[in-house]
């Protein structure tokens, strides 16, 4: 990373710090569901299926967030809508503390849900564009990998907070802890320039671009198959993050402190993932690296879920879970810039991500059901590999972007 980093201007690295800063702590308030999630089924006597759906409803509800922050992103800029859904998702993670039923907490879930959406759309359009292209890969792909970190954050604070406090109160903590990110977003307002290409297209256009312009020709066919790519993705991503904790804790009978260790090793692996699927869409090209890692990612989750393995296999194979599971998502930020010229791009990158963020949700809650009828690591296993296998198609129909300019506007 320092050789490619070290080429990068000021502007860019205040710009990727701040991407990274704000994708973590995004990662980190909705891992917060995730870890807890155990507790609310004991403590709330919640079925796996409602459970499921808590965590389904805040990325169904990403899908709008993340498309109307993109359209925004487009007529107010990148930066601004990038500091507003931060605040949006951490405001409403807090608030998750003081709910005292399972319908109170789908509400602010859902509300939730509606920034967590909108920060990847602008976050990833501000990157795309302020980077140069040769990159571009590694850059956005880099930041992504923030995820990681702030999932590492989420399952800390889980292990210390539960050790601490009586499950009853502890979960209500991690929500509180949710807060963080806005004050973040205070902290780094004044360091987030906007978009140098963003406010060349503004000036360059006498009125916003409209909305359906990426549903029409020749944009449609694009919108579709980057979807269906996002789609698959993050289905895959969403069924393992969402349900691990639970898998390790319910069926693997792990104790707090084993379960924060197991998800640790699962991190680790999707830390490094990011990384180094950043450099080899830049090396590879975009669409060898898309099914590289979803060719893998299916292989290796059917072994740890379908597999009776010991409890020392589990834990190393959570290693490369990880790794090929955010692979996939590292190059996806780029390669979606570089299919739309810059009037529109904010608005058909947060489309196709979050269209197939949103019908991907369903797969947490898929597994959820699926389990009343058959084991939960088959459940998981079954839609996982499911969904990796979309990521293929998509990547067949995919055009090549490496190294593309960015199209200015019209």
């Amino acid at each position: 990373m320092q050789g490619w980093f070290t080429q990068l201007s000021g502007n860019e690295r205040r710009t990727f710090w701040a991407c990274f800063a704000g994708w973590a702590l995004d990662a980190m308030d909705v891992q917060l569901y995730a870890v807890v999630m155990p507790t609310l089924i004991a403590v709330w006597g919640l079925s796996k299926g409602q459970a499921g759906t808590l965590g389904t409803v805040a990325l169904v509800m990403s899908a709008f967030g993340g498309w109307i922050a993109g359209i925004m992103a487009d007529r107010i800029g990148r930066a601004r809508v990038l500091q507003i859904t931060i605040l949006w998702f951490s405001c409403f993670t807090a608030l998750s503390a003081f709910a005292t039923s399972y319908d109170q907490l789908l509400v602010l879930r859902s509300l939730q849900g509606l920034g967590f959406g909108g920060e990847w759309a602008a976050g990833a359009t501000l990157m795309s564009e302020v980077i140069s292209p040769k990159l571009r890969g590694r850059a956005v792909g880099s930041v992504q990998s923030g995820w990681a970190v702030g999932y590492g954050v989420a399952a800390l604070l889980f292990t210390i907070v539960f050790k601490l406090a009586p499950p009853e109160t502890a979960w209500r903590i991690m929500f509180l802890i949710g807060v963080l990110p806005a004050v973040a977003v205070l902290i780094m307002r004044g360091s987030l320039k906007e978009s140098p290409l963003f406010e060349s297209a503004t000036r360059h256009r006498a009125a916003p671009a409209r909305i359906r312009e990426i549903f029409e020709p020749p944009l449609l066919r694009t919108t579709l198959v980057a979807s269906l790519i996002a789609m698959g993705a993050l289905g895959g991503n969403y069924t393992i993050l969402t349900w691990l904790p639970t898998y390790l804790s319910s069926v693997r009978h792990l104790s707090v402190l084993n379960t924060g260790g197991y998800l640790g090793v699962n991190i680790a692996g999707s830390f490094c993932g990011y990384l180094i699927f950043a450099h080899l869409s830049d090396w590879l090209g975009r669409r060898l690296t898309f099914a590289i890692s979803a060719v893998l990612a299916a292989i290796t989750v059917a072994i740890y879920m379908l597999g009776n393995l010991d409890g020392l296999i589990v834990l190393l194979l959570g290693f490369p879970i990880g790794f090929f599971q955010s692979g996939i998502v590292s190059g996806m930020g780029a390669t979606f810039a570089e299919l739309y010229p810059t009037h529109v791009r904010s608005n058909g990158q947060g489309f196709s991500y979050n269209a197939g963020r949103g019908i991907g949700a369903a797969m947490p809650a898929l597994v959820g059901f699926a389990s009343a009828s058959m084991p939960l690591g088959s459940a998981i296993g079954l839609f996982a590999v499911a969904s990796y296998t979309l990521v293929l198609v998509g990547t067949a129909l995919l055009p090549e972007t490496r190294g593309r300019e960015l199209l200015s506007y019209e």
